[in-house]
Formats: C-alpha cells, sequence, structure tokens
C-alpha cells in the first residue's frame, strides 16, 4: 500500500507541499504568459505566437485540473468529502492536454520551461489520483443495488 495513504499526517504534508507547488507555478505562469513574455512572444513568427498562446491555455488547463484535485484532498482531509465522493469522476484529476515536442522546440526558453514543470507537476500528481483510486474499497455493484432497494421501501 502507498505509505502516503494510510498515514494521515504524511498525506496532508504531500497534498500541501503539491498545493503550494501548483499555486506558485500558477502565479509564474500567469504573470511570464500575461506580462513578462509579451516580447517574447512578438519576436516570434504568427505561427509560432499562434503555439505560444495555445501552449499558455494548456499550462493553466492542467494547473487548474491539478489545483482542483488537490483542494478535493484538502476537502476529504477537512472530513467535507468521503473518499468515496473524491473518487467520482467529476471529482478526478482529469487528463492533460498533450504538448508536442517539435512545437515546444519553437518557444522561448522561459516558456517551454513552465510548460514542462506543469506537465511534470500534473505526471506526479496523477500517480497519486491513480494510487489513491487503487486503494479505495471495491464495492460490489450487487450491493450498491441492494442498498439502494433498501433505502426505496
Amino acid at each position: 500500500m502507498a505509505e502516503f495513504l494510510t498515514d494521515p499526517r504524511m498525506h496532508r504534508r504531500l497534498i500541501d507541499s503539491f498545493y503550494m507547488e501548483a499555486m506558485l507555478l500558477a502565479d509564474e505562469a500567469r504573470s511570464y504568459f500575461d506580462e513578462g513574455g509579451r516580447a517574447e512572444r512578438e519576436a516570434l513568427s504568427p505561427m509560432d505566437r499562434v503555439a505560444f498562446s495555445c501552449e499558455s491555455l494548456k499550462v493553466t488547463t492542467r494547473l487548474m485540473h491539478v489545483i482542483a484535485w488537490l483542494l478535493t484532498q484538502r476537502a476529504v482531509i477537512a472530513g467535507e468529502l468521503t473518499l468515496g465522493q473524491a473518487l467520482q469522476e467529476q471529482r478526478r484529476l482529469g487528463s492533460a492536454p498533450v504538448s508536442e515536442t517539435a512545437v515546444l522546440d519553437t518557444l522561448p526558453g522561459q516558456a517551454r520551461g513552465m510548460i514542462l514543470a506543469s506537465i511534470d507537476l500534473h505526471r506526479r500528481v496523477a500517480r497519486l489520483d491513480e494510487a489513491q483510486e487503487m486503494q479505495a474499497p471495491m464495492v460490489s455493484p450487487a450491493r450498491t443495488m441492494l442498498d439502494r432497494l433498501a433505502t426505496s421501501f
């Protein structure tokens, strides 16, 4: 079993650490893509500017998926949600948009760094999401149906 899931203190520290990292990266990305990278973006060819803008949206999407997942984990830790609720599809991490290596090679170094950092963070959080799913107790579909029938009458 994944140790971070069985030790609540360790799980909390891990979630808090990822949350801090995600928030810092989101702030850095916002600052760079909105302001700091403007001159670098303007120096690109028209097609590369479009790619730059698309990649900035992909970074935002990855980070928002990660932050939403981490907030869900904080809600579980606080007792506001159950693990079963956290494992519902709409609360899962979700897939990350794909960034093509050929496109990344055309972008400025700082943009590439932000993109790669968001990809890496999403991959690490995805491993936690998968481990949590494997840790969850299996619920028999027959048991679920019997429980629903019992509450209906």
